[in-house]
């Protein structure tokens, strides 16, 4: 299970729609590893001018490694964490997350770290596991 639900949250969802803060702050109990580090992503492309921001350090265990893939995997919750922190996400292999600017899914940088050349390029032993 990726999130776990409050009975409150549940109520809500069986009534109707539920807030995007709602489910933001499930995200950020549930996986709390996931969210930091968009957060520290999201941060870091917001206090400077590269085009995107990215992790390359390998979770400490299977447990974040875990989390992580259950956030990006969904697309709620990755869609939920874009529209909280107003970023664009891209993903390669087990970890290696990016953090780009509203917009740059059309553009030549967000095009090139999610093309298969960089997907290849991005392999080494240790992610055969993952």
């Amino acid at each position: 299970m990726s999130l776990d639900v409050s009975p409150e949250l549940l109520a809500e969802a069986e009534s109707g729609d539920i807030r995007e803060e709602d489910f933001v702050a499930t995200v950020r109990t549930s996986l709390p590893y996931a969210y930091d580090l968009i957060a520290s992503l999201a941060a870091e492309l917001g206090s400077g001018t590269a085009e995107f921001a990215d992790n390359r350090t390998p979770p400490p265990s299977e447990t974040e490694r875990g989390q992580l893939l259950r956030a990006l995997a969904s697309d709620a919750i990755r869609g939920n964490l874009e529209r909280h922190f107003g970023i664009e996400l891209a993903f390669q292999n087990c970890h290696r997350v990016a953090a780009f600017r509203p917009g740059a899914r059309d553009g030549w940088t967000y095009g090139r770290f999610t093309s298969v050349r960089s997907q290849v390029l991005n392999q080494s032993p240790e992610f055969r596991d993952c």
